[in-house]
């Protein structure tokens, strides 16, 4: 493998990379307060469809992104409702959330659009384009370092910067806020800090926004950044790896970015490499396809270590009388 394929290869991992990260992290704050949200996928979904939606008949990208953030706000709402206000089954409501939103976005679109399901194709301002960072030009030809910068660091849309700087923001918020605090506390012991005097309701309310701003984010990049419109399920269970990268991660927010790097990587070589010879036998493009997938399996079935979740996740709180 020669540097230019290598810089290719790596290049496709921060891309392929940043829905995941964004949907690890909403997945964080979520389980953090004590919600277990399995309905990322759903939110990722529903906001790539309105983002696509409203950016092919605005020709703003912006406004299909507002578009995508307030669906998956909704989709976040009435996951909230049904597990918190309702203490519903918050497995349940997530998967019913899936279900509604896989439904939904095909049914609106071919209403819209009669195309089968999709949008049309969306280009120039309707997308987020590519950002020259500053001597990127002047740099690329100086050797190794020059192209890193140029093509490795400068070139990706504005989410994928802001994806990463979400990243050390979460983990400030998490760990240096009174806010973070108090996220981690109802998750891990809610009678606490009920007792306390700081409502429970409104903690758990609070993170299950930011998850259903962070899913907007990852469903807007799916597609107006990293696609052209939007396509019948695209999320392509994005959802369900984003948590089990979570889990890899063991809730923490550094982690969750490694982790997301390494499933990025994978789908990058799958991509790129549709047959590959390994010990005589040629493994068929199915199969790398298939990688990040197996990973899943293979992580979660008990190459993760010991991974605790917050004590009180998935368990409705019902105040004390």
């Amino acid at each position: 493998m020669d540097f230019a394929t290598l810089l290719q290869i790596l290049d496709s991992t921060v891309r392929l990379a940043i829905p995941l990260l964004f949907a690890c992290l909403a997945g964080l704050f979520s389980e953090r307060s004590g919600i277990f949200d399995i309905g990322l996928e759903g939110k990722m979904l529903i906001s790539a469809f309105f983002s696509a939606a409203l950016a092919y008949m605005t020709g703003s990208v912006w406004i299909g992104l507002l578009a995508g953030i307030a669906a998956s706000m909704v989709l976040a709402a009435i996951h909230g409702l049904a597990s918190i206000t309702f203490r519903g089954n918050q497995l349940i409501a997530g998967v019913a959330i899936n279900f509604l939103a896989a439904g939904m976005t095909v049914l609106i679109a071919q209403d819209w659009f009669d195309q089968g399901g999709r949008t049309p194709a969306i280009e120039g301002s309707a997308r987020f384009q590519p950002l020259t960072l500053p001597f990127a030009d002047t740099l690329s030809g100086v050797p190794i370092l020059g192209p890193i910068y140029a093509e490795l660091i400068s070139g990706h849309s504005i989410l994928v910067y802001v994806g990463f700087l979400a990243v050390p923001v979460t983990w400030y918020v998490l760990y240096r806020t009174r806010f973070g605090l108090r996220l981690r506390a109802v998750g891990e012991n809610p009678g606490a800090v009920d007792t306390a005097g700081i409502s429970v309701v409104r903690l758990r309310y609070a993170a299950v926004a930011i998850c259903g701003l962070l899913c907007g984010l990852a469903g807007a990049y799916l597609a107006t950044s990293l696609s052209a419109g939007f396509v019948k399920d695209m999320s392509a269970g994005r959802g369900f790896i984003a948590l089990a990268a979570l889990i890899f991660a063991k809730w923490r927010p550094w982690y969750a970015l490694y982790a997301c790097l390494l499933f990025g990587f994978l789908e990058a070589i799958g991509n790129r490499y549709q047959n590959i010879e390994v010990l005589g036998i040629t493994l068929p493009g199915q199969f790398m396809q298939a990688l990040p997938y197996i990973l899943t399996v293979i992580i979660l079935a008990g190459f993760v270590g010991k991974a605790i979740p917050p004590r009180a996740g998935g368990v409705p709180y019902v105040k004390e009388r």
